[in-house]
């Protein structure tokens, strides 16, 4: 099944899509004589187990067609909007999953792989406020010094957990998103030189979209965890378009540390609520940061390459859809870099 999030003349709704329509899931579920059903993702992924199982049901009636097949809010006079899936998330943070992006960007730098990475996953907390679907991305002019994206996975929380084990932590997972996490690279690397970030180099916005895909469509997908690793493990390619050049490729049956093992770390004496969107990490050459790095690397004369206002971000993963955004610069001279002191 896959959930959306929508707005229509500016008010959010909670959808489910098939074949290039929407299914309003609360008027779907009245429609069937259902049980009452939230017109938002939030309020139906803290109803847990039991509204998913239903939604699916739903799903599955759309299919039979045992309801009227009528996509509730694509209207022609409507103003629509297709919004993150999860708009309004309980927190985010951002994992360190894919060891071949680690050591590409150290090696770049000359610097060794950190052995810290085979031991155990990281991840940073990201504003969860910033989060954006499919459409413009508005960013300030200092984040256009060496703007990049990060082509990832994500999942989002569906019941509530403490002290997880990796074992057991893909029960808690409601669904898949493709994410790109937004980086202003100048911004990022002068505050990490004060070993504490990233921050604003990472706030302004992180992606996902442009639906939630439950766990049961990527079974066809699924493939053993890496050795000694547990948790579940898929077989998905993943691309990155800029401008209609593909600018990167990978598979994210190429995380080293599964989404499960994350969860396990993310939720050691601490609450994961629903809501909560965790993302992969970047996969191997997923941004300008490293693809740069290498290119220099290996050619003095390589010109590197950063995203520009106007252009437009498209990014694909196998099974979770095709993610759209086009970058906006900011009408301001306004710049946090010009207030740095001598």
């Amino acid at each position: 099944m896959k959930l959306v999030s929508y707005s229509v003349n500016s008010i959010e709704h909670l959808g489910i899509f098939q074949e290039e329509k929407i299914y309003n899931l609360s008027e779907a579920a009245k429609a069937l004589g259902k049980k009452a059903l939230p017109d938002d993702m939030l309020a139906f992924l803290r109803l847990g187990e039991e509204a998913m199982n239903e939604a699916k049901s739903i799903d599955s009636a759309i299919k039979e067609q045992s309801i009227i097949p009528i996509a509730i809010g694509i209207k022609p006079e409507a103003d629509f909007a297709l919004l993150a899936p999860v708009p309004h998330p309980t927190s985010c943070r951002d994992g360190y999953a894919f060891r071949q992006h680690v050591a590409s960007a150290r090696r770049n730098r000359k610097v060794d792989m950190i052995k810290e990475f085979d031991q155990y996953p990281i991840f940073y907390f990201t504003n969860h406020n910033a989060i954006q679907g499919p459409g413009e991305i508005f960013c300030m002019p200092d984040h256009f010094q060496k703007l990049d994206f990060e082509l990832e996975a994500s999942i989002v929380i569906g019941k509530k957990g403490r002290n997880i084990r990796a074992a057991e932590a893909d029960e808690y997972i409601a669904g898949y998103m493709i994410m790109n996490d937004m980086s202003a690279r100048t911004l990022q690397m002068e505050e990490m030189l004060l070993n504490l970030g990233p921050a604003k180099g990472k706030d302004f916005s992180t992606v996902i979209g442009p639906w939630l895909v439950t766990p049961d469509e990527l079974e066809p997908y699924k493939i053993p965890a890496k050795e000694n690793h547990v948790g579940n493990r898929y077989n998905l390619s993943m691309k990155c378009f800029v401008n209609g050049k593909q600018v990167s490729t990978g598979n994210l049956g190429d995380m080293d540390w599964t989404f499960a093992e994350i969860i396990e770390r993310c939720a050691y004496g601490v609450d994961v609520l629903p809501g909560d969107v965790i993302g992969s990490g970047t996969v191997g050459t997923g941004c300008f940061l490293e693809l740069n790095g290498t290119g220099l690397l290996n050619d003095p004369n390589f010109k590197p390459q950063w995203l520009q206002p106007n252009d437009v971000v498209e990014m694909e993963i196998e099974g979770l859809g095709r993610l759209s955004n086009t970058i906006r610069k900011e009408d301001t001279d306004f710049s946090i870099l010009a207030l740095k002191k001598s």
